[in-house]
């Protein structure tokens, strides 16, 4: 998830507000009657490892042959130095026609102004189907810009056999039950100085928003483009009591003032002494590279509910798809979104195993527990406030990771801790 979390730099600003008073945008294209006795390029930048090579291969022919004349220029991106790539483009008058924006950049260029306003477009673009925490991350200040794409969220992957062995035998559909199968696989396999019930980092703060989330807190309110923290609520409070709760009833030795890559989570769960990890479905295959035996006894369930039989609210990352203001191609280019948001291609996104952004035919997840246990967490997703400050929070010194680790290690009780962390968010909100 770290690749969506691209910081904006002071220059980058600068380059994107002086880009934004280039041109009106959306009309370099020349309206429907552009372009046709003459041949024309749309240009698409998506990033590696986003859509399968069946996907785009079969998209663009499918484009070129309903658009007489129009050739497909695909290039595909880095996410190592997008974020200069992307403002450079976007400050310039011959940027790419079609972008891929992870979820935290999506607010910075919008508010710049640099982006293609696709608020009049939303229906034409199965705008009805599209997942509600995508959508936000790609509004500002009451306008469209740029639409979903593809997400993804963090689920319970745990070991069947040894949930077997210690006698549980359904996954825990509540907290309580959640916490009752740590106490039956610590009895079974306490004995082991090496065994963890479940591997939960200090800082996974990615996690403490499901339990906040599940409180019905959150961690700022909105109020037009204003953001402030709400860190101090009973609910916010709350979720981070349970999460401490759960870190000291599973007796994890994971480090307190790290998260989920440092160490990196699947390499300690593939070595075989842990029943549970808070993660990504791709993290199975990371924690089998080693031990290949391992993945056919990997399963997933829901981060849980404090309600019985509910799923708890799980943060979700993902991509968004824009058009920069100065696209010469923005017929071309809506066009180009009306076809990768359809359902034809969103079902590919999902039988490539991620959570379409514009579908909610989940089915082609169903055929596997851990890519089930994703899309059942799905619809229940929740983005981080949409604002331009956030993918700098969340790259530099993060309040909530802070937070959590002062609390954890009990260098300061709940009220100092949440609000510290909000008066730091409160600032970085500002700044």
């Amino acid at each position: 998830m770290k690749r969506w979390t691209k910081a904006i730099t002071g220059v980058a600003a600068v380059a994107l507000a002086t880009a934004g008073c280039a041109g009106s945008g959306g009309s370099g294209g020349g309206g429907d009657d552009a372009g046709q006795n003459e041949d024309r390029t749309l240009t698409v930048w998506l990033m590696n490892g986003s859509a399968p090579e069946t996907l785009t291969d079969a998209l663009h022919k499918e484009f070129e042959q309903t658009h007489d004349g129009v050739t497909v220029k695909y290039e595909v991106q880095e996410w190592n130095g997008i974020q200069d790539k992307l403002t450079t483009a976007l400050g310039g008058q011959n940027p790419p026609d079609i972008i891929e924006l992870g979820n935290t950049q999506a607010p910075a260029f919008a508010s710049q102004e640099v982006l293609t306003d696709l608020s009049g477009d939303v229906g034409d673009l199965n705008g009805d189907q599209w997942l509600e925490s995508l959508k936000a991350s790609g509004e500002w200040d009451g306008k469209q810009y740029s639409t979903p794409f593809y997400a993804a969220n963090r689920e319970v992957l745990y070991r069947t056999d040894m949930f077997e062995q210690a006698g549980i035998t359904a996954p825990p559909t509540s907290r309580q039950e959640w916490l009752d199968a740590i106490t039956k696989l610590k009895a079974k396999f306490g004995s082991d100085p090496q065994f963890q019930a479940l591997y939960l980092p200090g800082q996974n703060w990615y996690t403490l928003l499901s339990f906040i989330y599940d409180e019905g807190g959150d961690i700022a309110e909105k109020d037009g483009t204003k953001f402030t923290a709400t860190l101090t609520s009973d609910e916010a409070k709350a979720g981070l009591e349970f999460y401490k709760q759960l870190v000291e009833a599973s007796g994890t030795t994971a480090p307190k003032d790290n998260d989920e890559q440092t160490p990196e989570q699947a390499g300690i769960f593939g070595q075989g002494k842990v029943a549970m990890m808070i993660g990504l479905p791709w993290e199975v295959d990371t924690a089998t590279k080693d031990a290949p035996d391992l993945k056919a006894k990997i399963s997933g369930f829901p981060i849980p509910s404090k309600n019985a039989g509910e799923t708890a609210p799980v943060f979700q990352g993902g991509s968004n798809l824009a058009i920069p203001v100065n696209s010469a191609n923005a017929d071309l280019a809506k066009d180009y979104l009306k076809l990768m948001l359809s359902s034809k291609y969103q079902t590919m996104l999902a039988e490539a195993g991620m959570v379409p952004g514009a579908s909610t035919d989940l089915s082609p997840l169903e055929k596997n527990p851990v890519s089930k246990a994703m899309a059942d967490a799905s619809q229940n997703g929740r983005a981080v406030p949409a604002t331009p400050t956030w993918a700098t929070i969340e790259a530099g010194q993060n309040p909530l990771k802070d937070m959590l680790t002062a609390y954890l290690t009990g260098a300061k009780d709940l009220n100092q801790a949440t609000a510290d962390a909000n008066a730091a968010l409160d600032a970085a909100f500002s700044g």
